[in-house]
């Protein structure tokens, strides 16, 4: 099973499609993370990660002091690698891992990134959002043969978590 990259415009749905595909596919026990907005008064301010088992993190911010930006976002890098730290996806015995996203803020942490290589070179099926734009690693990552691209549109995202999960869960009954 090569892995999924899950693309499109910001705001098509590519974190929900991700979440559906995680809730569907919990026979084969995902572990990783999802982002969520911070909205204050309907305006957005930040992200939080939100990992499969529950636990939470805010990955970025306007109001965090930190010298990594992504916009006007301060990245809360440490807290990040903390997160990641006690995820131990490396380590993990589940086959299928679920990462929203590889994006600007995640890949301001070299052990991300690391972590990320790590995981794409194993037998494990990574399932990822990832930024339509992007340099360095992202565009590294949109180049290697064993990933798939899959492209979330507002015509096509209702019926792709039903169609991904299906592939990925026949895929896994085929290599176990």
């Amino acid at each position: 099973m090569s892995h999924i990259l899950i693309t499109g415009l910001p705001g098509v749905g590519k974190t929900t499609l991700i979440r559906k595909l995680a809730q569907r596919l919990t026979d084969y026990q995902p572990i990783g993370f999802y982002t969520e907005e911070i909205r204050v008064r309907g305006i957005r301010k930040g992200f939080q990660l939100v990992t499969l088992d529950g636990r939470q993190q805010i990955l970025s911010h306007v109001d965090h002091h930190s010298s990594h930006r992504v916009g006007r976002y301060r990245v809360d890098v440490v807290g990040f690698e903390r997160l990641l730290a006690e995820l131990n996806l490396s380590h993990l015995p589940s086959r299928v891992i679920v990462i929203d996203e590889i994006g600007k803020m995640e890949c301001l942490s070299r052990w991300f990134v690391e972590q990320m290589r790590t995981l794409l070179d194993s037998s494990r099926t990574v399932i990822a959002t990832i930024a339509l734009k992007g340099m360095g690693f992202i565009q590294q990552v949109k180049q290697r043969p064993d990933c798939r691209i899959v492209t979330v549109t507002v015509e096509n995202r209702d019926s792709l978590a039903e169609t991904l999960a299906r592939e990925i869960g026949a895929a896994m009954r085929e290599t176990q």
